[in-house]
């Protein structure tokens, strides 16, 4: 299982995250502290609290995992420098 930790604070990222991760084969999940959700359900995710940052997690994909991380890029929470 591999995570990253993405910021879907609106809802155009949150539909061009599902847009982006839906044409995968496999499954994903997001986390939001005790709460999880099917990546690929919009349902699922604007149920979710929004405001503060929440995990992907890839459990298991039968597509490259080089390839599921260049369609989340634009999500990902960026790290700052110091």
């Amino acid at each position: 299982m591999k995570s990253y930790l993405l910021d879907l604070n609106s809802i155009e990222r949150v539909k061009g995250f599902v847009t982006a991760i839906v044409g995968f084969d496999g499954y994903f999940d997001l986390v939001s502290g005790r709460y999880v959700v099917d990546a690929k359900s919009i349902m699922g995710i604007f149920s979710m609290d929004l405001s503060k940052h929440v995990e992907f997690r890839i459990l298991e994909t039968n597509d490259k995992i080089a390839e599921v991380e260049a369609a989340i890029a634009p999500y990902l929470v960026k790290k700052q420098d110091n």
